[in-house]
């Protein structure tokens, strides 16, 4: 049988290497040009996907300002909570030892998710919905 150590070890390393690239976000400012890629969906189609503005809105939220990072992507600043949520419960369940049961886990949820950014995706490209766009 692992010990615990050994079955917290995969979402330790995932949590590492999420602060580790939260923290490059957050010192270097993808508001600034030729930092970061662009978006290769933008670039061919001219049309805002679903994750357009994330880097900016971890940017705004590792500088304490929610409420610019809602403006930049509302559905990533709105996720973010939720996966940290889930990623706790993973942790707690992988560290005693337990399965990890929780509602948000069931796959209805995961469609409904995937419905909600394919909404987000038309709808951030539409004209009445250009408040949605970054």
């Amino acid at each position: 049988m692992k010990t615990a150590t050994r079955r917290f070890a995969v979402p330790a390393g995932v949590a590492a290497i999420t602060i580790a690239a939260t923290g490059y976000v957050a010192a270097v400012d993808p508001n600034a040009a030729g930092h970061y890629p662009a978006c290769p969906f933008l670039a061919v189609s001219g049309f805002f996907c679903p994750g357009c503005g994330s880097l900016r809105a971890v940017h705004a939220l590792a500088h304490g300002d929610p409420l610019a990072a809602l403006s930049l992507n509302p559905l990533f600043t709105l996720t973010a909570p939720v996966l940290l949520y889930l990623w706790a419960r993973w942790a707690y369940a992988a560290w005693t030892g337990r399965r990890m049961t929780t509602v948000l886990a069931r796959p209805v949820f995961a469609r409904g998710f995937v419905a909600v950014a394919l909404v987000f995706w038309v709808v951030r490209n539409l004209p009445f919905g250009r408040f949605l766009a970054p």
